[in-house]
């Protein structure tokens, strides 16, 4: 046996031990006591303090979990969903994990939002479908309309959308095709484009680089707007008269892009900090 006994609690020295070259110990524990909550429905106290024993195929389960974290696999990944907003979302390599600072740009349009009605709402890049599910659970009087062109991702958005019990219309659309330019007006456009430039790379975390989807994190050093861009021409002509524009973006572009803004006309562009203090989102209004 590769711990000392089968009780629950005594896998936690294994963890630390297994992933200390991985991650702190404060997260080493978060992630076990997170592994124990979803596949045990065991809360943190229950497994300090009640003599939980494990099968031998729930041991191997749970050496199995360490193997894969100890590659720099996300949890969310070996686990096969995350959290966000309250909601569970089936993920999996071919989509980005939830972020928190996407939590703040959802629940900023939610609470800017509510109130209206029959809004049309479009998420672009939509991923996981975080993003819309969110939104229409949230403002279940709009109409919902997610775009990416990932067939895999919107295999999984749409899982979501009935985990979630939402109506959401799902569109496959390469946002540089010009057919895109035909579809309907909106009032709202949202989206977390891709934003990290390839030289940022090298210093990010090897659980993000090695395995989330690339296509949904890195732009190029010599285009690393080219997202941003593309959507404020889409705007031109798919976003309706007093419309807004709702962007995740990256701190470092926050000025460049309000000019940009601007300049294409837009009446106003406000940056936001996220909860860490951070440019993080922009509000664009036509």
């Amino acid at each position: 046996m590769f711990v000392s006994s089968n009780l629950l609690r005594d896998l936690l020295p294994y963890f630390k031990r297994k992933l200390k070259s991985v991650y702190e110990e404060e997260e080493i524990e978060s992630i076990f006591f997170r592994i124990t909550e979803d596949t045990l429905n065991l809360t943190k106290r229950k497994v300090l303090t009640e003599d939980k024993r494990l099968t031998e195929s729930e041991l191997l389960t749970f050496k199995e979990y360490v193997d894969h974290l100890a590659k720099n696999e996300p949890l969310q990944y070996i686990l096969g969903e995350a959290d966000f907003l309250g909601l569970k979302f089936k993920v999996s390599p071919a989509v980005l994990i939830p972020r928190p600072e996407t939590e703040e740009l959802v629940d900023l349009i939610i609470r800017e939002n509510k109130t209206k009605s029959e809004l049309e709402i479009l998420d672009i890049g939509c991923g996981s479908g975080c993003i819309p599910i969110s939104l229409k659970k949230n403002i279940p009087q709009s109409k919902v309309t997610a775009m990416d062109i990932s067939s895999a991702a919107l295999e999984i958005a749409k899982i979501n959308s009935v985990i979630n019990k939402t109506e959401i219309t799902f569109l496959e659309r390469d946002l540089f095709s010009d057919s895109v330019l035909e579809m309907q007006q909106f009032d709202i456009i949202v989206s977390n484009p891709p934003y990290i430039a390839d030289s940022e790379r090298e210093g990010m975390h090897a659980n993000v680089k090695e395995h989330e989807p690339a296509i949904a994190l890195f732009v190029p050093d010599s285009d690393p707007l080219k997202f941003y861009n593309r959507i404020f021409y889409f705007a031109q002509t798919n976003l309706k008269p007093d419309g807004l524009i709702y962007f995740e973006i990256n701190p470092y572009f926050a000025d460049e892009l309000t000019k940009i803004a601007l300049q294409n006309k837009f009446s106003s562009a406000i940056v936001l900090t996220d909860l860490s203090g951070k440019n993080r989102f922009l509000k664009v209004t036509k």
